[in-house]
């Protein structure tokens, strides 16, 4: 996973970009699916639009933030705070 700044050219800040591996992604929706009380047994393929996924990305606006592992990432950009 890479959080980062997006490439955003808003106003009001770049915004907030979370990358994710396919494995990533994966694992979100199994985890999703273990909240909402839904348990898998055993070896399972999970698809995304039909397709295995390579990749994912939250894109989070300029008036979000991301806190991650105690960082804080406003989406108004560095140093903008919230």
């Amino acid at each position: 996973m890479e959080i980062k700044y997006g490439d955003g050219k808003s106003e009001f800040g770049p915004g907030v970009s979370v990358e994710l591996t396919g494995d990533e992604v994966a694992v979100a929706i199994d985890a999703w699916l273990v909240a909402n009380r839904v348990y898998i047994s055993g070896p399972r393929t999970i698809l995304v639009n039909d397709c295995l996924c390579k990749t994912g990305r939250v894109y989070v606006d300029p008036s979000g933030s991301v806190i991650a592992a105690g960082d804080e990432f406003s989406g108004r950009g560095r140093g903008m705070g919230k």
